[in-house]
């Protein structure tokens, strides 16, 4: 971008000074009126299709620019969709593994609930049979 703003610098200064030499050689120089006037019509041609030329080359370059603008802002968008996509994919696979480990856990949990449940329940009816074996023993003892 530094570079482009030195050439079009020098690129003015040229011009400006090619103008300012051509004006000072013509009106300096030994020649009649009509000679004069017809020199500076000839100058002013030949600065006129300078500047035409100029532009037309400014044009292209800032055309060029403008196109090579484009394709890298279309290169970084390009690149950040296929990073976002990625980012997407790793946490809906993260997302996946932890609801499958959670699921996993969540059956050892309820496996354990199952088995403390079936273990209670069996305790408590060894103790109710035995409360049963006890109250007939005694009632058999007292009779």
């Amino acid at each position: 971008m530094e570079d482009n703003k030195s050439v079009k610098g020098f690129m003015l200064g040229m011009l400006a000074g090619g103008v300012a030499g051509g004006l000072l050689a013509l009106l300096y120089a030994p020649k009649s009126g009509v000679e004069l006037r017809g020199d500076i019509r000839k100058k002013s041609q030949e600065l006129l299709t300078e500047t035409g030329e100029y532009i037309g080359t400014a044009k292209d370059r800032a055309g060029e620019m403008l196109s090579e603008g484009r394709k890298r802002a279309g290169e970084f968008i390009d690149d950040a969709k296929e990073k976002a996509g990625m980012i997407q994919e790793n946490i809906s696979n993260i997302f996946t593994q932890g609801k499958e480990k959670l699921d996993e856990e969540g059956h050892k949990v309820k496996d354990a609930v199952k088995a403390g449940v079936d273990s209670f329940k069996e305790e408590r009816s060894k103790q109710t049979q035995n409360q049963h074996s006890n109250q007939h023993q005694n009632s058999k003892s007292r009779a």
